[in-house]
């Protein structure tokens, strides 16, 4: 024991000495970025970059970001570079993904030079412990085993101790937290990027939006918590497909992970609207015909995109069709010209063309805005099934546009979301399945818009009732209720 004693306070006095020259060391790593480079010449795209590390005595790592096809081993690369301080990735000499819950993303990080050169994915295999009787007469491999883990565990314990009282003692700080009262503090830089949080706008269930300076430019950034890691992953990954700059998507400009080794946190930058979204914008301000037609009609235009299946390009790779499976008033950002863009992709859904989209859960998102198949728990999954589960969720944002629109006759109410009318401002499940499934009911499309003189609104009402129709293969396509509402500005 007292050798055991004598080993753990060298190995601790090694730990506090050595890890700050460790920590200082300056790390390379490969750096790529699909949505930048030539797909004719993927190889021309890869550089070398020298990290800088967020803090005094901290190491930056590298990391990779990429698909992978686990029936033919095809991988894709996505994204690599320099990543911040994360305690994941602490003494990882290769850049392994061994527990992906994604079926086709793929995240890892490591430490040491160009370690993210190669990336792995070696699935950890499911051991069942085998049950052996025991000696009593000596210790035999499964005390020696025990004995060996219980020094590793007590070498490991000295070591944290140590190197969190050498943290304490020189005053190391913790990162921003999603704590509002942090909005206004300095934030760690990653590599050359330096991002200025200031302040809080919106907070839901995956993650909390603020306001943030970035080269004199306001932008937003969306930060997921540790145990939303794997949204934060599939809306980068959303981002980064093919073909996806376009005016009525939301704009993305970069992903970082930031923290330190107790509180990681993983942060998506984006174009900042200072309209914020339909839904916040229909509150306080009433609309025209001409900016409900504006609004609409980019809106099915950055709908349709996300649906369209692209074949590559010249320029560009080929991008699969993506159902979005949270499409409501909140997720659509209005620009300065009130034309509309489209947002929040962590629920998305990718459709590989020949594949089936495998394991996924049917009942995600909003529920006001689920289409009566999703209520009944009775999805097709297949592609065309979930597009127009968001078209039905189209048809509801059209109704909320309209209702503030000055076109119709009499007074403008206030605004509402759909079916508060029907079942208030927080149904539960039974409420929207007994609404939309056994009543068929719909949100109220007043006589005033039909019997409007102006044609375009009652046009707009059959628009939206085709999209919002029961039978889920009558919905209209994005591109259809695009090509219509262009039609109705000339009305």
């Amino acid at each position: 024991m007292t050798i055991l004693y004598y080993a753990l306070a060298a190995f601790c006095m090694h730990a506090v000495f050595l890890s700050a020259e460790e920590r200082n060391k300056t790390t390379s790593c490969e750096v790529y970025d699909r949505q930048k480079c030539n797909a004719t010449s993927p190889a021309a795209c890869t550089a070398v970059e020298k990290c800088q590390d967020t803090e005094p005595d901290k190491q930056s790592y590298c990391f990779a970001l990429w698909q992978n096809d686990t029936k033919t081993g095809i991988s894709s690369m996505i994204i690599k570079g320099c990543w911040a301080f994360d305690p994941n990735c602490h003494n990882q000499t290769r850049c392994v993904e061994t527990a992906s819950e994604h079926k086709d993303m793929f995240y890892c990080c490591c430490e040491g030079d160009m370690c993210n050169s190669r990336v792995y994915w070696e699935p950890t295999p499911t051991i069942v412990p085998k049950i052996t009787a025991k000696n009593n007469t000596s210790p035999g491999w499964n005390e020696k085993i025990l004995y060996l883990l219980l020094v590793v565990f007590a070498l490991s314990l000295g070591s944290t101790i140590s190197y969190r009282f050498f943290r304490k003692k020189k005053g190391f700080s913790q990162g921003p937290s999603l704590d509002s009262s942090n909005c206004l503090s300095s934030s760690p830089l990653m590599g050359n990027r330096s991002i200025q949080l200031m302040e809080r706008i919106a907070c839901g269930r995956f993650g909390t939006v603020y306001t943030a300076k970035y080269n004199k430019t306001t932008v937003a950034v969306k930060i997921f918590s540790t145990q939303d890691k794997q949204l934060w992953l599939t809306e980068q990954g959303i981002f980064m497909l093919a073909h996806m700059q376009h005016e009525n998507i939301l704009h993305f400009i970069g992903a970082e992970v930031r923290g330190n080794e107790l509180e990681t946190q993983f942060w998506l930058i984006t174009e900042y609207h200072s309209h914020g979204s339909l839904c916040n914008y229909l509150k306080g301000n009433t609309i025209t015909w001409a900016q409900l037609c504006k609004i609409c009609h980019s809106m099915a235009k950055g709908l349709m995109h996300l649906h369209e299946e692209l074949p590559p390009t010249k320029g560009e790779g080929y991008k699969p069709a993506v159902a979005h499976r949270d499409f409501k008033s909140t997720n659509v950002l209005l620009k300065e010209d009130l034309t509309a863009c489209i947002a929040d992709f962590n629920l998305a859904l990718i459709f590989l063309r020949g594949k089936p989209c495998g394991d996924v859960h049917g009942q995600v998102g909003t529920r006001r805005y689920w289409a009566p198949e999703v209520l009944e728990g009775a999805i097709n999954f297949s592609r065309d099934a979930f597009l127009r589960i968001d078209m039905y969720a189209c048809g509801l944002v059209l109704w909320e546009a309209a209702s503030r629109c000055t076109q119709q006759m009499g007074p403008i109410p206030e605004y509402r979301l759909p079916f508060e009318e029907e079942v208030g401002q927080l149904p539960c499940l039974e409420d929207m399945q007994e609404a939309v499934v056994h009543r068929r009911q719909r949100p109220t499309i007043p006589d005033s818009w039909r019997d409007s003189t102006h044609k375009g609104m009652a046009a707009l009402c059959e628009t939206m009732e085709e999209c919002w129709d029961h039978d889920a293969e009558a919905r209209l396509s994005a591109s259809c209720v695009m090509e219509r509402i262009a039609a109705y500005t000339k009305l």
